[in-house]
This record gives C-alpha cells, sequence and structure tokens, in this order.
C-alpha cells in the first residue's frame, strides 16, 4: 500500500514468492495455503434452466469469462480470439455491462477473423441464479494481468475449472494462489502460449474436462481452499505472532504460519 503505517499485509507463498518481498513496503503474513478466506456456504438457486435457456448451443464446447468486463484488454481478448480459431467447434460466453461494450466485442471478434455470432453475453444475475448457471459452461478462461480473485474461487465451488496465466503482481497470482490451493496446479500457464494450448487440448479432449469436474465436486470438502475453520486457526496463530512481537518491543518481520 506504501504508507508507513501498514505493518502487513496477508498473502501466501504463491501470491508473493521470496523474491517479491522487495516490492512491498508491508512484512508479510504468510499463509500456508491461501490468502482468501472462503467458507462452505455458497448455495446455487434450484434452477430447472438449460443452455439453451442462455441461448448457449447443447453441442458445443463452451468458454466462459464471468470477470468484470473492465478487466478484458485487447491482449486477453486477442488470446480467447484465438483458442476460438483454434477450436471451431466453441463459443465464448462473457458477461457484460450491456450497452456498447456488446457492440464492441462483436466488432473486435470480427476484426480477428471470429465469427460475432460466436460471443454470447450473459447479463448480470442474482447472486444464486448466477452460481446455478455456472454449471452449463465447460472451462473458465480468466484475465491478466488482473486475474479472477472471487469470482475464480465461486467456479471453483460450482465445479467449474478455471484456468490462468500467473503474473509478476498481486492480483495477477491470485487465481494462481486459488487453483493451488484447490489442488489444480496444472490449470496455471506460465505464457500466453501456454494458455492457448492448455484451453485448445482441454476443450479436444471433454473427459479431460469432465474428470476436472468430477475432482473439484469430490474434494471441495477436502481442500484447503474451502476449509475456513483451517484457515480461521491459520489466521489466528499469525495474530498470536504478531501481538507477541509487539509484546516483546521487536519490529514487525515476516510471519510464516505453520500448516499445523
Amino acid at each position: 500500500m506504501g504508507p508507513n503505517f501498514m505493518d502487513y499485509i496477508i498473502a501466501d507463498k504463491v501470491l508473493i514468492p521470496d523474491e517479491h518481498q522487495v516490492d512491498y513496503g508491508e512484512k508479510i503474513i504468510y499463509m500456508p495455503h491461501c490468502y482468501q478466506p472462503n467458507d462452505r456456504l455458497r448455495k446455487a438457486a434450484k434452477s430447472e434452466k438449460n443452455r439453451s435457456s442462455y441461448g448457449l448451443p447443447d453441442a458445443k464446447f463452451v468458454y466462459c469469462s464471468f470477470n468484470e468486463i473492465s478487466k478484458v484488454n485487447p491482449t486477453v481478448f486477442s488470446i480467447w480470439m484465438e483458442i476460438l480459431k483454434l477450436h471451431q467447434e466453441s463459443v465464448f460466453w462473457i458477461l457484460d455491462g450491456k450497452g456498447f461494450a456488446r457492440e464492441n466485442l462483436r466488432k473486435e471478434a470480427a476484426a480477428r477473423n471470429v465469427d460475432p455470432a460466436r460471443l454470447i453475453f450473459a447479463d448480470k444475475a442474482p447472486e444464486d441464479e448466477h452460481f446455478a448457471r455456472l454449471s452449463l459452461a465447460d472451462l473458465f478462461l480468466d484475465t491478466w494481468p488482473y486475474n479472477a480473485h472471487t469470482t475464480a474461487s465461486e467456479a471453483l465451488w460450482f465445479g467449474l475449472p478455471v484456468l490462468t496465466k500467473i503474473g509478476e503482481t498481486f492480483a495477477g497470482r491470485v487465481a494462481a494462489s486459488i487453483l493451488t490451493a484447490a489442488g489444480l496446479p496444472q490449470l496455471i500457464a506460465k505464457t500466453d502460449e501456454e494458455f492457448i494450448r492448455l484451453a485448445v487440448e482441454l476443450a479436444n479432449h471433454p473427459s479431460k474436462i469432465t474428470a476436472l469436474k468430477k475432482q473439484l465436486l469430490d474434494t471441495r470438502y477436502q481442500v484447503p481452499l474451502f476449509d475456513i475453520a483451517l484457515f480461521t486457526r491459520h489466521l489466528e496463530n499469525a495474530y498470536e505472532q504478531i501481538v507477541d512481537r509487539q509484546i516483546n518491543g521487536l519490529a514487525p518481520e515476516h510471519i510464516i504460519v505453520p500448516t499445523t
């Protein structure tokens, strides 16, 4: 944050590796799994809606992004369109703010030699309805340099795999942190080329997507990402270490929270 009155920042080793410590004025509280607290209380609405209810084709692969439209930049959009060109039997389901955004994105798709009809726009919806529709997509494609944060953990909780590209900043490493704590580090790309390759490979092998979705739903009550009681114990441990240092007249220092 910059000001000298901020003593600590809560993070983890994926978000802030040791070599990045120099970029932070704060001392770092290293949580053992993920900096982000997530409980197991998210509920989806009971819904009879299917793909056709949202204008999605039944027989095609559905890539999606439910990040805020402001996170979409020309580089990311070009990579998404390259993926659509490499996998012709697919569409892209994207959340937008209505109005000129839809017209602009269709125009940009056409400029990249992608049929604008392959962009299908999702309106914002009440939270429980939004959660219910997540399972209709096949693969969530992340944005950068500003990743999905809560949106990523919501998708994973409801069984939607997220593909990300890890960046150099805190905001660009969040989805990688979340995926690591969810047990899916194989969905973290390091380059644009790897991101494209993984997105196309998964679409070409539906059994891999099925396996990822099953893994997410089968393990969501076991992985540390959604264990709020464990997260709370770790955070309390960090606070105890901070208070002990304060009581003993010691300056703030990096805190490494043990896994136990």
